[in-house]
Parts: C-alpha cells; sequence; structure tokens
C-alpha cells in the first residue's frame, strides 16, 4: 500500500474514531436526560403520596377521636347495661315482696270471710227472721258478697268493724295487684331496653374495629407505594451514575485512542512531507465532519431536554350538594362525623355540645332548631304527627324502623331513599334506607309532624 493510501486510512480512521468520542457520549447524554425526566416524575409522585400521608395522619388524628368518643359510649353504655340489670333484679325483689304481701292480704280477707258466715249462721240459727246464711252463700262474686255482708253488717251492728277493716284490706289487695302488674310491665320494658343497649354496643365495637383496619390498612398502602416510589428512584439514580461513569471511561479511552492516532499521523506525515498538505486538507475535512456531527448531536441532546414530556395531575373532586330541606335537616348536619351515639343521650346541655344522641334525642333536638316541640321517645314520635303512606314520603318527614323492637330507630327522611339520624354505628350520619340493612328494617311508618 502506498504512503498516500496508508495517509488516507490512517485520516479516515482518526476521523471515524474522533465522531465516535463525540457522538456515543451524547447519545447517552440524552439518556440520562430521559432517566431525570422520568425521576422528575416519580419525585413528584412521591411528594404527592407524602401528601396523601400527611393528610392520613390528619385522619387518623380525626379518627382516633372519634374512636375515643365510641369507646367512651360504650363505656357509659355498659354502666347503663349494669344499672339496668340491677334494677331488674329490685323489680323482681319488689315483685316477690308484693307476691307476698297480697297472699297474706287474701289469708286475712279469707279468715274474715269465715267469721262472717259463722255469725250469720248463729244469727239465723237464733231466730232471725232473715235467712242471712243464703244471703251470702248467694253471691256470686267476692265483690257482691262483700257488698251482702255490707247489709247484713249494717243490721248487725257488732260486726261493722270487721267489715270494715275487710273493704280495707280488699281496697290493698286491689292497689297491690296493680302494683305488681305495672312493676311486671316495666321488667318487661327493661329487658327490651337491655336487649337493645347490647345490641348498640356490640355493632359500635363492631364499627370501632372496622375503623381501626381500615385506617391501618391505608396508612400501610400508602407507606408500601411511597417505598416503592422512593425504590424506583433510587434505581434511576444509580442508573445515571453508572452511565456518567461509562461515559468518563469511554472519554479517558476516546482520548488515549485520538492520542496514539494523531502520534501516527505524525510518523506518517515526517516520511513523506510531500503529502502533508493532502493529509492536512483530509484531516481537516475530518475535523469538520466531527464537528458538524458534535453540533448534530448536541442539538439533538438540546432538542431531547427541551422537549421532554412533562406530567400533569388534575385532581376533581365533588361534593353533593343538600338541597334546603327545611332547618330540621339541616341542624344535625355539623353533627356529621363528630358525633357518637349514646343510649339515653342528648337530654342535656353538655350531651348536646359534645354530640352525644340516641335517635329519638337527636330528632327532638333537630326539630326544636325548626322551632318544633317534639318527645324524645320512639314511641312517643309514632303519634308526634300524622300518619303518612311510604309512597307519600317527603323531607322532613320522620321514619321508623323495626330494630331491637318495634319502632325501635327513628329518623328524618330527607330525599333519595335516605334519611339523617343517630345510628349506634357512627353517630349521626346519613343512611341509605333503599336498600342494605335499614331497608330491611323500615318498617313502613312514616309521621308527618304538623
Amino acid at each position: 500500500m502506498s504512503l498516500k493510501k496508508k495517509l488516507i486510512v490512517l485520516n479516515t480512521t482518526i476521523m471515524l474514531g474522533l465522531g465516535s468520542a463525540f457522538a456515543i457520549p451524547s447519545v447517552k447524554a440524552e439518556s440520562i436526560s430521559e432517566i431525570q425526566s422520568e425521576r422528575t416524575g416519580i419525585q413528584s409522585d412521591i411528594s404527592a403520596a407524602e401528601q396523601v400521608v400527611q393528610e392520613l395522619k390528619k385522619e387518623q388524628s380525626k379518627m382516633n377521636s372519634q374512636i375515643a368518643q365510641i369507646e367512651t359510649a360504650m363505656k357509659e353504655n355498659d354502666e347503663k347495661i349494669k344499672d339496668t340489670k340491677q334494677e331488674i333484679i329490685d323489680t323482681e325483689k319488689d315483685i316477690d315482696s308484693l307476691k307476698k304481701e297480697i297472699k297474706a292480704l287474701e289469708e286475712r280477707i279469707a279468715k274474715r270471710e269465715e267469721v262472717l258466715k259463722e255469725r250469720a249462721l248463729a244469727f239465723q240459727e237464733s231466730g232471725g227472721d232473715v235467712n242471712y246464711l243464703e244471703v251470702l252463700l248467694g253471691s256470686s262474686s267476692f265483690r257482691e258478697l262483700v257488698d251482702r255482708v255490707g247489709a247484713v253488717a249494717a243490721i248487725v251492728e257488732a260486726d261493722r268493724e270487721i267489715l270494715s277493716q275487710q273493704e280495707a284490706d280488699k281496697a290493698e289487695l286491689e292497689k297491690k295487684q296493680a302494683a305488681v302488674e305495672k312493676k311486671l310491665q316495666s321488667l318487661k320494658d327493661m329487658d327490651v331496653e337491655l336487649k337493645g343497649m347490647q345490641s348498640q354496643i356490640k355493632e359500635q365495637k363492631a364499627e370501632t374495629v372496622n375503623m381501626k383496619a381500615k385506617l391501618e390498612k391505608k396508612e400501610s398502602e400508602t407507606k408500601a407505594l411511597k417505598q416503592a416510589l422512593e425504590n424506583k428512584d433510587a434505581g434511576l439514580e444509580a442508573k445515571i451514575a453508572s452511565i456518567r461513569e461509562n461515559i468518563k471511561k469511554e472519554e479517558e479511552l476516546k482520548a488515549s485512542e485520538k492520542a496514539d492516532l494523531n502520534r501516527a499521523a505524525e510518523e506518517v506525515s515526517s516520511s513523506n512531507a510531500s503529502s502533508k498538505e493532502s493529509s492536512s486538507s483530509s484531516k481537516g475535512e475530518a475535523s469538520a465532519s466531527s464537528s458538524s456531527k458534535g453540533e448534530s448531536s448536541s442539538n439533538s441532546s438540546k432538542n431531547s431536554s427541551t422537549d421532554k414530556p412533562t406530567a400533569s395531575k388534575t385532581e376533581t373532586s365533588s361534593k353533593p350538594s343538600s338541597a334546603n330541606t327545611g332547618s330540621a335537616i339541616t341542624a344535625g348536619y355539623k353533627y356529621i362525623g363528630n358525633s357518637t351515639y349514646v343510649f339515653g343521650g342528648g337530654r342535656t346541655a353538655s350531651d348536646i355540645a359534645n354530640g352525644r344522641f340516641d335517635c329519638s334525642a337527636f330528632v327532638a333536638w333537630a326539630y326544636k332548631q325548626a322551632g318544633v316541640n317534639l318527645p324524645a321517645s320512639t314511641g312517643a314520635l309514632t303519634s308526634a304527627g300524622r300518619q303518612v303512606s311510604k309512597s307519600q314520603m317527603q323531607p322532613g318527614d320522620l321514619v321508623f324502623f323495626n330494630t331491637y323492637k318495634t319502632d325501635g330507630h327513628v329518623g328524618i327522611y330527607v330525599g333519595g331513599n335516605k334519611f339523617i339520624g343517630s345510628q349506634s354505628s357512627t353517630g349521626v350520619a346519613i343512611a341509605n334506607m333503599g336498600s342494605g340493612y335499614w331497608a330491611e328494617k323500615f318498617n313502613g311508618r312514616v309521621v308527618r309532624v304538623n
């Protein structure tokens, strides 16, 4: 091969070597730019995840407060259950005592009846004109007997005191029997209420466990997401570092190869001085070409960095607006998510200030805000207005549910098959009565407050 051909080959090799030295790092620079852009998006997601974590902490604080309220209500309801059980025991003792007193009264009355019979018989045997025994024995009831004995006593003055005692005992007997019946009914009512309270406690405990589990799951998922994003970001960072290290090594290698090629070119130039000008011209063209490629690569890199995609996240939230269905409905909105169901609650200023209601007390309070006084018991609320059919329900009507007893729960209809009320598991909340639990419990009773 002639010296000139060798020089051309050598210059071409130099040109290609220089082109590679600039082109490869440029391509890898573009890769870094793309990875960095991806990292920017991931870091944005990490920031969003961190924001979610912070919001979850606020939600957790709020939920912990709600759980504390529920647990307090549960303790108070437990105390009410204990008190009610003790009342049942005391009532049963009262009933036993009344039964004993009734038995003693009946025995006294029976003994006096025998005395009166004996006296009437003696009176007849002594020649009395009236058959008083027939009068007594012909009575069809105890009251009639007493009345007939009274007639005999009117004649027989000596028996007046006995008859007076008999009447007094009879009146006492009727009083005791009425007291027993009242106590028995009270006992029955307390037993129903006790079962109701136990049911409410069970629901509250289940809701507390559910709230805690949901919170822990959501927090765990968010932390896992954040960790995954951080791991991915760290991987991309390591990838960029590796690319930069490779670029550095390749630049060093290319610099070494360029130096070797330059030395070789100088050796060829010195051995053929006549080809120097041609060689220099070729080398100039190679440099220009290399510079052009470098500029092209640089522009490509610049365009890549300026045209990198940007991610935008648009968050939209819609909050259903409630139609103005009256003060009685809207008054309770402030307690949604900020109240606790307490059996027998909502009847003191302290309870109301702290959002502690049972269902009937909440309804009474809500209507009081609208200037209407209603009783605070489900039984009394069933007669607080006129009954209408469920097909005619309209916002503001009272709706009743058979829970632990008939009409055991009450709320205020807000429309759309929903009602607002104080539920044992949620406190004051809007619940769906068109399907699920409340649809099954709805008994069709609708009362329109006059």
